[in-house]
């Protein structure tokens, strides 16, 4: 299929946002999960500081405790960031906070906790967890509650596009971004998902692959006006392929300039 087919539906149901409204999205790179090493544990405290002496945005990871906190964490599991296992969620806000994330001092941190630490020092990227069975507006519910008021340069992103869809809804001025992974599939089926993935979501922005770059289809969603940051960027060949393909990079390790 010729993406010139798309343009017509791209227009009326993804729409080109205001370049006011997305041009921070761009002018940073992003430290993924924080910009995390030896000593300092990704989605932590001490990451995010270092991310923020370093002057670079922040890219995270959201998902809600058993009482409804947005807890920043990535694994669904607790096992390979703590010394505890189980699922994340069976646990209340105030269990996580006392659990020691492997390899570091912190605890488990809240988003409220996060957002108060950086305190619009730096651009925030939110990634929204979400799986299949998971009520999204759960999880939307517990970032936007934290969220309001705040006032520093941020934006959610999920590859659900339930996520950004939500939040279209409910939170209209909130900006939102789809993540995409293309895993090397390029069949016709695959293509059309991608497309009716951007078209539910209608995202301000795309977090991209890296691995997939350069990509026809978000070389066309760039082109004509949609911001594109790309992950995870390991090393200075991917740092190089960002710069070619996308806005920004979402980088950590060597990627990190």
């Amino acid at each position: 299929m010729r993406l010139s087919l798309f343009a017509p539906l791209d227009r009326r149901l993804a729409p080109v946002p205001d370049p006011e409204k997305v041009g921070w999205i761009g002018a940073s790179a992003y430290a993924h999960r924080g910009l995390h090493g030896p000593g300092v544990p990704e989605n932590s405290p001490a990451a995010f500081a270092a991310a923020i002496e370093r002057g670079m945005g922040i890219e995270l990871d959201v998902q809600r405790s058993s009482d409804g906190q947005a807890m920043v964490f990535h694994d669904w599991e607790l096992d390979r960031l703590t010394g505890e296992s189980g699922p994340l969620d069976q646990l209340t806000a105030a269990q996580l906070g006392k659990i020691r994330l492997t390899g570091g001092e912190d605890m488990i941190p809240t988003l409220r906790q996060v957002l108060d630490q950086i305190g619009g020092k730096v651009p925030l990227l939110i990634e929204v967890k979400s799986r299949r069975e998971m009520r999204v507006p759960s999880a939307c519910l517990a970032v936007l509650r934290v969220l309001e008021g705040y006032r520093g340069a941020h934006a959610v992103m999920s590859f659900d596009p339930r996520v950004p869809k939500w939040f279209k809804r409910y939170a209209p001025l909130t900006v939102r971004g789809l993540v995409i992974t293309e895993e090397n599939d390029h069949t016709l089926l695959s293509r059309l998902r991608r497309r009716l993935s951007l078209w539910a979501a209608s995202p301000h922005f795309l977090a991209y692959d890296v691995r997939d770059l350069p990509s026809r289809f978000a070389a066309a969603q760039r082109k004509r006006g949609v911001p594109v940051t790309t992950w995870t960027v390991r090393s200075p060949e991917l740092l190089e392929r960002a710069e070619l393909h996308a806005d920004a990079p979402i980088a950590e390790g060597a990627g990190v300039v």
